[in-house]
């Protein structure tokens, strides 16, 4: 007979990643991961309405978002919903379990705060105090820096790091090359669907991933 100890031996390498076990634990958050938690999404709103206000094109998701809102015309915040419930789906079919509905909600949070800010016209203020380049670099910086917040809080990810979760839990990658390659997917159905593609997107595939990693480690 097995004895009771073998019963909790130490995961393997793969299935020990850091950002994995902050997802995969019994939730009793902190006050400190909520506030950590509810400001990466704000933060990240705001970083993503930078790359829409600069008009240099935008994050994958949201060329994918937007490319969506083209034809459905109900808003962001819908639209976001719309594309986290299609990889929530993908993501239980892939993992034959109910998926967690954090990661629905936070995609959703942050496009129904894009939609709020827009409806502020918060642009008009942003476009006087910043140039084209320097809001696409403080979109970059936001992004990048709530991304981390909103994944280490291990209160809700977004879509897209739950799919590349699912990716380092099952094949090993690395957080950077999982991101990348749900990010050049997301992208690509985006821009098929009439989404923006300037060069804050190509900025975003070539920063934003590399100064999460850091983060991360």
């Amino acid at each position: 007979m097995t004895s009771p100890s073998h019963q909790y031996e130490k995961p393997t390498q793969k299935f020990n990643h850091p950002i994995l076990q902050a997802h995969r634990t019994i939730p009793k958050w902190s006050m400190k991961q909520i506030v950590m938690y509810c400001v990466g999404c704000v933060i990240f709103s705001f970083g993503a309405k930078f790359f829409t206000d600069a008009k240099l094109g935008t994050d994958p998701l949201d060329v994918l978002v937007t490319g969506l809102n083209n034809y459905l015309r109900v808003g962001m915040g819908f639209c976001s919903s719309v594309v986290a419930m299609f990889f929530l789906t993908w993501w239980t079919l892939w993992n034959k379990r109910i998926p967690p509905l954090k990661p629905f909600v936070t995609t959703a949070a942050v496009g129904v705060l894009i939609d709020f800010w827009t409806h502020l016209s918060i642009t008009t203020y942003t476009s006087e105090i910043l140039s084209l380049y320097p809001m696409l670099l403080a979109g970059l910086l936001t992004c990048a820096y709530s991304s981390f917040l909103i994944v280490r809080s291990g209160i809700g990810i977004r879509i897209m790091d739950l799919v590349a979760l699912a990716i380092i839990r099952e094949w090993g990658w690395s957080f950077f090359r999982a991101k990348m390659t749900v990010e050049v997917g997301l992208f690509t159905a985006g821009w098929l669907l009439g989404g923006p593609l300037g060069s804050a997107t190509v900025m975003f595939f070539a920063c934003v991933g590399p100064l999460i990693q850091p983060c991360m480690s």
